[in-house]
């Protein structure tokens, strides 16, 4: 018997849980514009304190030791733990150990729509 259940409301829909006789598969987005990264964040290693004006992100940590930053609050995730980052919020991401993390980008991605506020790497 397959069951769909509805878990977390995102910018374009649902995250649907389906589940299988084998298991399960979360569908994050269906027939949507998106751009689907994993992210590795080193032992450390801080993202920059940024914004979009064009995009809105889902995160899915893939590991433990991630903590996400988003308009001021922090969020220490756990492995499968979802956040979502919304247009124009303040945000980032830091690693207590070599983390990674999935992100799933709604709406128009570019590496140019990035306004900096904070850099350790010397990028604002």
């Amino acid at each position: 018997m397959n069951t769909v259940k509805s878990m977390k409301k995102t910018v374009k829909g649902q995250v649907k849980v389906v589940l299988k006789p084998w298991g399960k598969f979360e569908e994050y987005a269906t027939n949507a514009r998106v751009t689907v990264k994993i992210i590795t964040v080193k032992k450390g290693g801080v993202l920059s304190l940024q914004s979009h004006k064009g995009r809105e992100e889902h995160w899915v940590a893939l590991d433990a030791g991630l903590t996400a930053i988003i308009n001021g609050r922090k969020r220490k995730l756990k492995k499968g733990q979802t956040v979502v980052v919304p247009r124009r919020a303040r945000h980032r991401m830091m690693a207590s150990r070599t983390a990674r993390f999935l992100e799933v980008s709604f709406g128009h991605f570019d590496e140019e729509d990035i306004t900096r506020y904070e850099d350790r790497y010397g990028r604002v």
